[in-house]
């Protein structure tokens, strides 16, 4: 070759090296554009690494002495040898992986790397990395001969590279975009190792590293050709639910796999709008429930419509529909809704067509009562009282269920005191330990406390002393009576609905109580206070000792969310 060609090829390369890494560095403000932090990161750090790779090129190829010329080799493999770990972060974080956090993984890489970056730095000692002879043709450079290790790591290196390219495809397969152009792009990352094949049989090339070209002709094609195709793969395959990638205009752009399963229309639907593709889902998508139904051949099945904004930069191109399966969730809803519909009628029934009786029947009984009185008329008395006591609760439970108003802080011990006042006590004390301030409703919470006092005095005798106060590990508050208590194999059947031991109990009150603690999301515990109970006399059977309390009731709530305590001692 003349010297003319011979410098006319150096300028070729010097052109191809130096235009690379200029390309490289001027594309980096178009990485900003990238939704995912940590793609952008990852293909920052592609650009960077592989544009130094080149400029090292460019110094290996003209700077005149011998060691600059091995310093700028070095560093290029070295630069090269990063470029790899980069490529993989790029590749585990545009999948939607999590390899590229994970620390092990992380130290493991660098310890590599440094590892072989030391054995190059080393060669002068051992060569088993590299020689380095001068050549003159096709011009003058140093001509570099790979050693055992050089191949190694060079094996090592395109074995990485391919895991990325694997994670890619999987990626694409997962998606029913067309991914050609991007499919295109990243064999131009794998051409370049054609070259290098070449540049080691033939000496039609230079042996050298060609892979930063096709490095930074993937990353500036992503970043100025096809960003908008290489976000929406990214995004219709990050989810495990159906989605659909709409346009600014709603025009169907992308969507996974699952959505064309779900909608088969989805197939030929790539730039029509979604009212013509999906009708259905277009009405439903700005509903303020947005939940879409659909017949299946295990009945009716919900699926939940949302969408997010997808930009590039501060500029909105798109949304994402996301198609959520709720169907378990919404029957349960429809179910409860039904429920309630229930009870709402039920109480109706119960508020109409058995109290205006009832009224009817005191009305009469009043009236009877003036003429004579009996005993028979004052035992019909206390039934009628009964049942209106049994009706109260019932419409208490049909009407209130186990929903609350607006949760405020309450002070318990004002709250007992007012219930004290307005429930027949009796003989009774009451002692409150613990001013505490719960977060509750506080209309529900005298209701469940009016239940228990009058539970406790109904129970545990006229005299019985009943104390209010806040548990020892302070998460929450008890209410405990000094009487006969409860027996341990009766304790979680008394919160039962019916359950109860006095004649005169209608079994609704502790029922009522744990329905508001649930509401609350508090939990409540029976068991026996530190006091309390009655003394046997040895006359008993070892069956009806064990069915004696040793303290008397005890009822604790778990789960309270308190805003303040003030000790009363």
């Amino acid at each position: 070759m003349s010297l003319f060609g011979a410098d006319l090829l150096l300028a070729a390369y010097v052109v191809a090296f130096g235009g690379t890494g200029v390309l490289c560095f001027a594309s980096l403000y178009r990485t900003r554009r990238i939704t995912d932090p940590d793609t952008r990161r990852g293909l920052a750090a592609l650009l960077v690494l592989c544009g130094g790779w080149s400029v090292s090129h460019v110094g290996y190829l003209l700077v005149p002495m011998r060691s600059a010329r091995l310093a700028f080799f070095v560093l290029g493999l070295s630069t090269g040898l990063a470029a790899v770990g980069a490529w993989l972060y790029f590749c585990s974080a545009y999948t939607g992986r999590v390899l590229h956090r994970m620390p092990w993984i992380r130290r493991t890489a660098v310890a590599v790397f440094a590892g072989i970056v030391l054995v190059k730095l080393t060669n002068p000692i051992h060569g088993i990395y590299y020689a380095a002879t001068w050549e003159t043709t096709p011009f003058r450079y140093l001509a570099i001969e790979p050693g055992l290790a050089h191949w190694l790591a060079m094996a090592l290196a395109y074995a990485l590279s391919f895991v990325g390219y694997f994670m890619l495809i999987e990626r694409f397969l997962q998606v029913d975009y067309d991914a050609g152009p991007f499919v295109a792009l990243v064999t131009l990352t794998g051409l370049p190792a054609v070259a290098d094949v070449i540049g080691v049989t033939h000496p039609l090339l230079l042996n050298t590293t060609y892979e930063p070209i096709g490095v930074a002709a993937f990353a500036v094609g992503v970043l100025f050709f096809y960003l908008d195709g290489f976000e929406a793969i990214q995004l219709a395959g990050d989810d495990d639910d159906p989605v659909v990638y709409l346009d600014e205009d709603r025009r169907v752009r992308e969507f996974n796999h699952l959505a064309r399963e779900l909608f088969p229309a989805l197939d030929d639907a790539a730039g029509r709008p979604l009212d013509d593709v999906l009708p259905a889902v277009a009405d439903r998508i700005d509903a303020e429930d947005a939940v879409l139904e659909r017949d299946a051949p295990d009945g009716t099945r919900y699926y939940q419509l949302s969408t997010s904004p997808f930009t590039a930069g501060e500029v909105r191109i798109g949304e994402l529909l996301r198609i959520d399966d709720v169907t378990e969730a919404e029957r349960y809803r429809r179910e409860l809704e039904r429920e309630t519909e229930r009870l709402n009628a039920f109480a109706s029934i119960v508020a109409h067509d058995l109290r205006n009786p009832l009224n009817v029947a005191q009305g009469y009984l009043d009236i009877e009562r003036e003429r004579r009185d009996s005993d028979e008329l004052e035992a019909i008395d206390e039934s009628l009282d009964r049942m209106d006591a049994i009706i109260e609760d019932v419409l208490t439970l049909a009407r209130e269920g186990e929903d609350i108003g607006d949760t405020e802080p309450v002070s318990l011990a004002a709250t007992v005191e007012e219930c004290w006042r307005r429930v027949d006590t009796a003989a009774a004390t009451l002692a409150v330990e613990d001013d505490l301030r719960v977060i509750a409703d506080e209309s529900r919470l005298q209701q469940l406390l009016e239940n228990l006092l009058r539970n406790a005095v109904e129970h545990g005798g006229s005299d019985v002393t009943i104390t209010v106060g806040q548990l020892e590990d302070g998460d929450g508050f008890y209410v405990e009576d000094d009487g006969a208590g409860i027996p341990a194999e009766d304790r979680e059947r008394v919160l039962e609905a019916g359950v109860t031991s006095s004649e005169d109990g209608t079994g609704f009150g502790l029922e009522i109580v744990t329905k508001i603690a649930n509401a609350h999301d508090w939990t409540v515990r029976v068991t026996e206070s530190a006091e309390g109970g009655e003394e046997t006399d040895g006359s008993q059977s070892p069956e009806d000792e064990r069915s004696e309390s040793s303290g008397g009731a005890r009822f604790e709530f778990v789960g309270v969310q308190l805003a303040a305590t003030v000790s009363r001692s």
